[in-house]
């Protein structure tokens, strides 16, 4: 564990993360190999609040922190905009520890904290709406509700006197938490996979956002954003919309002995001499699985190419697609390979699993392979390369 206590974010905004590099699994699914930070604030004026608490997992580092920001003093107020566990596991430790402390939140922060924390809550709470404020001194927080970005009590705060917004866990990344760090991949990842079912919320909060003076973002994940917020608010909406990121090809395979697998790599390697600038290959029974989500939502178009298995889909691929429909895919073009020895089946069974997927529509050429490449199949391949790359 790695303070961030050092981090500055203003004068007056302390930062009381915690950067977990050992951990290796994110909500148990999501593979983070250089870790996650777990972001805390204190707002240092007449009136202290705590903007969220951290994972369990950083509990003591992050009382730690508490402890030296606070230099003695008492916060006045916890404020909670998100309940998720990873950021609310240490409400009942500061609210042992600071008896006369508030805990502001909305109406479904409320509910939420019993079904957490054996809490008494008696004459402790500040209940907010869309529009109040805190006034805390110099600082003032005006609330934003933001439900289903990404859980129905979320909310985000505007201090307006730094003109900081604390987002809760919009704009946030895996990995380590520094700005310099290129930010669209991990965050792409993270977004699309944690949030990413939920753009149309996600766009109202944009919405709500456009009418703020932002100088600073401070997630509850990732790094404090502080400089180019135009280039990280463009990527939330164009995430957040469904559209494409990139004009480009992902060729996502799925194979069982390999020869499925060879199809694959060959039609990438004609789709670069046709000219398709960006393409890259993805193998779903061996690499992360939120990482191909990721992709299939950067590039316009997609090719699925995969084994038939019982009478349906090699099950890596019907996963992978399963994946896609719950983030909400839409918005594509599709282009399909199948193999199968006596019975090819995979295109029909992925053609169902995106069949009510939004503005999904497929090349005229459907690729079928019976063990390996003839000079039928062949010429499929090079009929639908042809169609992919125009």
């Amino acid at each position: 564990m790695l303070s961030l206590n050092d981090y500055k974010v203003t004068d007056t905004i302390k930062h009381l993360g915690v950067y977990d590099e050992e951990l290796e699994i994110f909500e148990s699914q999501y593979k983070v190999k250089e870790g996650i930070s777990y972001n805390s604030y204190a707002i240092m004026d007449d009136k202290i609040a705590i903007m969220d608490t951290v994972d369990k997992r950083a509990t003591y580092p992050w009382l730690m922190n508490l402890d030296k920001t606070l230099d003695g003093k008492e916060p006045d107020f916890l404020v909670i905009l998100h309940v998720e566990p990873d950021h609310s596991a240490n409400i009942r430790n500061i609210a042992y520890k600071y008896p006369n402390m508030k805990l502001v939140g909305n109406a479904k922060t409320f509910q939420m904290i019993s079904q957490f924390h054996d809490i008494d809550l008696t004459d402790r709470t500040i209940v907010v709406k869309e529009g109040d404020t805190l006034e805390l001194g110099e600082h003032v927080l005006h609330f934003v509700m933001a439900p289903m970005v990404h859980w129905p009590e979320v909310m985000v705060a505007y201090e307006s006197t730094e003109k900081v917004l604390f987002s809760a866990d919009a704009f946030g990344r895996f990995g380590y938490p520094d700005e310099k760090v290129t930010w669209d991949d991990e965050a792409r990842r993270y977004f699309i996979n944690i949030v990413g079912k939920y753009g149309v919320q996600v766009q109202t909060l944009l919405k709500k956002a456009a009418a703020l003076d932002i100088k600073t973002i401070c997630p509850l994940h990732g790094p404090v954003l502080k400089e180019n917020l135009e280039h990280y608010i463009s990527k939330y909406n164009t995430w957040s919309s469904y559209e494409p990121e990139e004009t480009g090809v992902l060729v996502a395979v799925a194979s069982i002995h390999g020869s499925t697998y060879n199809v694959a790599y060959e039609m990438k390697l004609m789709l670069e001499k046709s000219g398709v600038k960006n393409v890259e290959l993805f193998d779903v029974t061996r690499e992360d699985i939120a990482q191909g989500v990721a992709l299939a939502f950067k590039y316009d178009r997609i090719i699925l190419a995969a084994s038939s298995y019982d009478g349906g889909v090699f099950m890596p691929m019907e996963d992978y697609l399963h994946h896609l429909v719950a983030k909400n895919f839409q918005n594509r073009k599709i282009g399909l390979v199948q193999n199968g020895t006596w019975a090819p089946s995979a295109a029909k069974k992925m053609q169902s699993i995106l069949e009510k997927q939004k503005n999904i529509t497929y090349y005229d050429t459907i690729v079928t392979i019976k063990s390996t490449l003839d000079d039928s199949s062949k010429k499929a391949v090079e009929e639908l390369v042809k169609e992919v790359s125009c």
